[in-house]
């Protein structure tokens, strides 16, 4: 007999969303939720990366399917500017350990880490880091563009809001704490850092990876 492919389920909107390892788990995610939406991907890897994207980057291209892009189509995004920072997240399990820092994106030089946190989500740890690199580079006075791989967070931001479905608990406290100090940042404060998508298709993998892929 053989044994039947493991496969991994990202729900972007669900109750709750997450990744899931198992068909059963991502059914009750979804489950009388209006306008679910989810997908299924072959490797974990792959399904920490949809993730932290969008569902729209993945409709109707199937999530399993992985796209190399062509010489002439990395040429088209051009090179990254090296005058600017580079903020990345990571956390094991969703939700699990979660860590969050920015660097140099030249010389990928470490200028601020917080973490690890308990009972956390990558798209907070990617909001968290968004915040604090916009506070850092407004308290250097830099005019240097802000990097981030994720279209979620750069989104919240925008918004000024962590819209998140993580479940508050006493474990995960600290992180709350940080959300709320982060949106009163925003509705507070101005900023003319600019944020910028990082072409991982293009560029490889943001300088600020914690390289636990």
């Amino acid at each position: 007999m053989v044994k039947k492919k493991q496969k991994y389920y990202v729900v972007w909107v669900g109750n709750p969303a997450g990744i899931f390892h198992s068909w059963k788990e991502c059914q009750q995610a979804i489950k009388s939720v209006a306008g679910a939406q989810y997908m299924s991907f072959e490797s974990l890897q792959a399904a920490k990366k949809a993730y932290n994207k969008s569902y729209q980057d993945y409709k109707g291209k199937g999530g399993s399917k992985k796209k190399t892009l062509t010489t002439i189509e990395k040429a088209a995004y051009g090179l990254p500017n090296l005058y600017s920072i580079a903020v990345d997240a990571a956390c094991s399990g969703n939700p699990g350990t979660m860590e969050y820092r920015g660097v140099d994106t030249q010389t990928q030089k470490q200028l601020f880490h917080q973490g690890p946190f308990y009972q956390g989500t990558n798209n907070v740890g990617e909001f968290l880091a968004l915040v604090h690199g916009l506070a850092y580079l407004k308290m250097q006075k830099s005019d240097r563009i802000i990097y981030s791989d994720s279209r979620i967070a750069m989104g919240w931001v925008k918004k000024k809001k962590c819209n998140t479905k993580l479940k508050k608990t006493k474990k995960n406290d600290p992180i709350f704490e940080l959300i709320a100090r982060a949106e009163r940042w925003l509705k507070n404060n101005s900023y003319s850092s600019i944020m910028i998508k990082w072409e991982t298709k293009a560029w490889g993998e943001i300088p600020a990876d914690f390289g636990r892929k």
